[in-house]
């Protein structure tokens, strides 16, 4: 099986990439939504527009 990201040959410990810098490589496609599944749009749900203008919180603990 080939590496998706670069074509070389894949390795045990990183199947399907062929290194970790390929994975890597993978997860920030993922990470900055750089991959999407083709459709349309989903609408906005109702109490979605309450989270998004709500204030940020500061009361969470680390």
């Amino acid at each position: 099986m080939a590496c998706p990201i670069c074509s070389k040959p894949s390795v045990p410990a990183y199947r399907p990439f062929c290194s970790k810098r390929c994975a890597d490589v993978d997860l920030a496609k993922w990470l900055r939504g750089d991959y999407v599944i083709p459709g349309a749009p989903l609408e906005d749900l109702p109490g979605d527009a309450d989270a998004k203008n709500a204030p940020p919180r500061d009361d969470f603990r680390d």
